[in-house]
């Protein structure tokens, strides 16, 4: 597979012969069916230099080209507002999202979130495109986000997402003082029945899995900072995680923390760490700490 800026390039070897070229595509750059009839009725793809049609099939030695570029009406309402780029080329979009800011609208026309900014961001580009998060973060935390700029780029990074290829590391500062250096906590998180929001431990959720790595700790403040990372992908999975070993996050009202120090929840993700699905490029994003975080950080470390 080569990429030539939007242009997807690819070359069917012996093992493809007489395969069908929907078949042929979910293998090679896994397209699902949508995606395929997509680029078949907007004639996104040459096979030899010809328009493909359904029935195509591909013989050993055959060259596909698919362009990848797409002209859609965006589904969020563009806002402007500074937005931190971290990483950005044709295929995916990587930002810092502030600590307040929900990711995305939670109803048609609302404003205020990360989503409405990126919208912005491609309008003033001159991109036309649907805004599509790969994850999200709470509305407190602050960090990295992931967006895709084209429909198989969400689906690959979904697929890499699922298959934890993609790695996400988290800073967070917790109350009281960890007696391990590091360790995986692996606890089913379930919704909490008396509690709309707020998540627990329960033998009936779903599999849930963090690793933590002390990073300094202050017995005068009686807080101690943590690397963390996820394995899966739960909603308040950190949160609930370090709350159940009786560490909560410092600011995280909602799991019995205390705003002494901070006014949010302390939790920043800070780095993501991946090959990029089209260029094969090693990827490996940092966001900085916000300020209120850095300012605790260095309370805890001096």
């Amino acid at each position: 597979m080569n990429i030539n800026g939007h242009t997807l390039s690819l070359k069917a070897g012996e093992q493809d012969h007489d395969t069908s070229l929907s078949q042929f595509l979910k293998t090679a750059v896994s397209a699902s069916k949508p995606i395929i009839h997509f680029w078949m009725e907007h004639q996104k793809i040459r096979l030899n230099q010809k328009p493909a049609h359904h029935a195509a099939k591909v013989s050993t030695g055959d060259h596909i080209l698919i362009d990848l570029f797409e002209t859609e009406e965006s589904d969020v309402t563009p806002e402007y507002g500074e937005l931190e780029v971290l990483f950005e080329d044709e295929h995916l979009l990587i930002v810092q999202k502030p600590a307040g800011r929900p990711t995305h609208p939670n109803e048609t026309g609302q404003t205020g979130t990360l989503a409405n900014l990126v919208a912005f961001h491609f309008q003033a580009n001159g991109e036309e495109k649907r805004v599509r998060h790969i994850h999200r973060l709470d509305q407190d935390t602050s960090g990295t986000v992931i967006f895709a700029k084209h429909r198989l780029a969400h689906a690959v990074l979904d697929q890499m997402l699922s298959k934890k290829t993609i790695s996400r590391t988290y800073i967070a500062i917790a109350e009281g003082l960890f007696k391990k250096k590091k360790g995986t906590i692996e606890a089913a998180i379930g919704r909490d029945k008396h509690h709309a929001v707020r998540r627990r431990i329960s033998p009936t959720g779903q599999n849930a899995v963090t690793h933590f790595q002390v990073m300094d700790i202050n017995k005068r403040l009686q807080m101690t900072a943590v690397k963390l990372q996820l394995e899966t992908g739960r909603t308040h999975q950190i949160r609930v995680h370090l709350s159940s070993l009786g560490h909560p996050l410092a600011g995280d009202t909602l799991y019995s923390g205390a705003r002494h120090h901070i006014n949010r929840c302390a939790l920043h993700a800070k780095q993501v760490d991946m090959t990029h699905p089209f260029t094969g490029e090693q990827l490996s994003i940092e966001a900085p700490l916000p300020l209120d975080m850095a300012q605790l950080m260095d309370e805890i470390i001096h």
